[in-house]
């Protein structure tokens, strides 16, 4: 059952501040190709098909902050991750894309 303390999304902003702690996990699920174009420093990477073959290596320990291109993929990774046991993950809206507009400007986009 997910923590009814964590909430299922949360904007970049909230996403970066929640980052600096070492307790929390950027997991972007975005495609090899997606990544090799941007990326969130220090984030894992597990593509949203091999989330479910990965999901054993996955830290239930710390607190997972999903993310993708827009935040629709990894809004359904979060949705599968707490369905399968993890109640400590939340989505990050709007995505890399989000963060690149409001975060990072130089961070590329597409």
């Amino acid at each position: 059952m997910p923590n009814a303390a964590v909430p299922l999304e949360i904007s970049v902003q909230e996403a970066q501040r929640l980052a600096a702690d070492p307790r929390v996990a950027l997991v972007d699920v975005r495609e090899p190709d997606e990544r090799a174009r941007c990326s969130i420093a220090g984030s894992l990477h597990i593509p949203m098909r091999q989330i479910p073959e990965q999901i054993a290596s996955l830290p239930k320990d710390r607190h997972l902050l999903i993310y993708c291109h827009h935040g629709g993929r990894s809004l359904r990774v979060t949705q599968f991750l707490r369905a399968n046991g993890f109640s400590n993950v939340t989505n990050v809206a709007g995505g890399i894309d989000a963060w690149a507009e409001q975060i990072e400007p130089g961070m590329a986009r597409y």
